[in-house]
């Protein structure tokens, strides 16, 4: 039995997003495909640009014969359709409040011969610089004992991202995606270094592509180190703290809200 028999859901979404990529007439351009390997989990490390950039991703692994498991936020699962999905094509839902059920199951996913996507960098970065790293990437591949496959996705910005107009229909836009040499990490490594040995590698692979790839001076989506007019690393931050702090209050807001319906 083939994983299209198996995964039905998954493979009409491949389907789709085939579909999808063809009419928007987007131009996709792989590099490293062979870096990715073609048996075994192994922990695919994506930066995160845009709202789309995981379809990018996907569709490389999607070439080689390979299907992944996204770790994606809790909240999706209020919505009928997306709980639907996530419970069919073992989609890992992470509730940052308790991500330690989450980080279990990207274990033993990877443990059990699958990819697993993770964002080290958590949310989008405004920047489109590489932000600093989370730690669980390097955690998930010490434990499983699998190589991660740092990898960029460069151009989906342009497409729909924080602060930027969404540009989904026929635009033909160019998005390269790069798949960097597996990383391998010792037993008795140290996270830390590891993580930052993983941005150091994921830092050589987005500047591999974007120098294959045209930046024209002044574009909202093209990074100031680049002529473009994107916040700077340290503006950025000022923009995602004050983002959080909002986000925080709405949640607690919300809480309160429940919490009050609860008493009456």
């Amino acid at each position: 039995m083939t994983n299209a028999d198996r995964e039905p859901v998954f493979r009409a979404l491949e389907i789709i997003a085939n579909t999808l990529v063809r009419a928007q007439k987007v131009d996709l351009r792989f590099t490293g495909l062979d870096n990715i390997p073609t048996r075994g989990g192994a922990v695919l490390v994506v930066n995160h640009t845009a709202y789309v950039d995981f379809l990018p991703a996907a569709l490389g692994l999607y070439r080689v014969g390979r299907r992944a498991r996204f770790m994606i936020k809790s909240e999706v699962m209020d919505v009928a359709i997306m709980r639907f999905l996530v419970n069919h094509t073992r989609t890992i839902p992470v509730d940052r409040s308790q991500g330690t059920d989450a980080y279990r199951a990207a274990v033993d996913s990877l443990r059990s011969g699958e990819i697993v996507v993770v964002y080290p960098e958590a949310t989008i970065s405004r920047s489109f610089e590489l932000k600093e790293f989370k730690t669980g990437a390097v955690r998930m591949a010490l434990e499983a004992q699998v190589p991660m496959i740092p990898t960029i996705v460069w151009g989906a910005q342009r497409q729909w991202t924080k602060g930027g107009k969404r540009r989904m229909g026929r635009a033909g836009i160019p998005i390269a995606v790069g798949y960097g040499a597996p990383i391998h990490v010792p037993a008795d490594a140290d996270v830390e270094e590891q993580t930052a040995r993983l941005r150091a590698q994921m830092t050589e692979v987005l500047h591999e592509v974007q120098d294959a790839y045209p930046h024209p001076a002044g574009e909202f989506w093209v990074p100031t180190r680049l002529g473009g007019t994107a916040p700077t690393p340290e503006q950025a931050a000022v923009i995602e703290d004050e983002e959080a702090q909002r986000k925080a209050a709405a949640r607690a807001a919300k809480a309160a809200q429940r919490e009050g319906k609860s008493r009456r």
